[in-house]
């Protein structure tokens, strides 16, 4: 199966194609998927080189122009290294673009440190306006890249990742999706997340809902499900943990609720190792998310068996 990045060259070269408003920001990264594109656009493919500070300037630079300019690179280099262009360049000066992230949380043990980034989305949080999607298969990446691109003027980041569900679902650019129902607890399962989750809550009275669009958090979703599951509340992330404790809090404030956050620790893993072997350090896999899910709901999250 490809992988959420390998959709991501031909659906934004097809939306180059379509309209006349799409245009490319590279710094290196990604370079080689836009070639024929370059071609046929080269006024709309820009390659900065390895300037993040610039990619990000000059994407807000064609957006102040009418543009819908698309920005890529890995998700560190994106987000945390040119922070401040995102939050001036585009935030102060209100002008939209859609940043395409790669290599998420540790996508890419081998490269250290420098290329993860699980505190994107939280660093995002600290401004105003932006949407968030995260999608769990290359199919829902597809079809969250279209909503990014078509949605005006926004500012969208789409956190694209090598981890991916078996399955796609149908997805919105907005709502949760309800997965599984139960009656002793909630748990929002975001992106790569599901299938994990999925795993680990199976036997277990929970409703699972299912996101892909985390900003705006879909509070009239979870809040509709606390009316029958009850108001315990896990969240399961695929970044730093405890992002999205904040406006679940929210969602729920004027009712009694307790929520979980579970996700990317704060702590540095300093060996490379895999993919796999950082999801169970993180406590991110099948068998520790049942027992850390279950400690927290107790055994009234147990379903008895006919």
């Amino acid at each position: 199966m490809d992988t959420m990045r390998d959709r991501f060259a031909p659906v934004v070269s097809r939306l180059l194609d379509e309209d006349p408003r799409v245009a490319v920001v590279l710094a290196e990264i990604g370079l080689a998927g836009f070639e024929e594109a370059r071609h046929r656009h080269p006024d709309r493919v820009i390659n900065v080189g390895i300037r993040e500070q610039l990619l990000v300037g000059a994407g807000a630079g064609l957006a102040l122009t009418g543009l819908r300019p698309v920005v890529h690179t890995f998700a560190s280099f994106l987000v945390e290294r040119p922070f401040e262009q995102v939050k001036l360049d585009l935030g102060h000066q209100d002008v939209g673009a859609v940043l395409v992230s790669a290599s998420a949380s540790f996508d890419w043990p081998s490269g250290g440190h420098t290329h993860m980034s699980p505190g994107d989305i939280a660093l995002l949080d600290t401004l105003d306006g932006w949407t968030v999607h995260v999608p769990g298969h290359p199919d829902e990446a597809e079809t969250l890249l279209r909503h990014a691109v078509a949605a005006g003027d926004d500012k969208v980041y789409v956190r694209l990742s090598v981890q991916s569900n078996a399955e796609a679902h149908p997805v919105d650019g907005a709502r949760f999706r309800t997965v599984r129902e139960g009656r002793a607890g909630v748990v929002v399962a975001v992106g790569p997340m599901l299938d994990a989750v999925l795993a680990a809550t199976e036997g277990l009275d929970v409703t699972v809902l299912y996101g892909t669009t985390v900003r705006p958090f879909d509070s009239a979703s979870l809040r509709r499900a606390t009316e029958s599951a009850g108001t315990d509340v896990v969240l399961v992330e695929p970044y730093l943990a405890g992002t999205s404790t904040a406006v679940a809090n929210d969602a729920l404030a004027d009712l009694p609720h307790r929520v979980l956050g579970l996700g990317v620790g704060r702590r540095e893993l300093r060996r490379y190792g895999q993919i796999e072997e950082h999801v169970v350090a993180h406590g991110l896999d099948a068998g520790s998310l049942r027992e850390r899910i279950g400690r927290f709901l107790g055994a009234t999250a147990t379903r008895v068996s006919a």
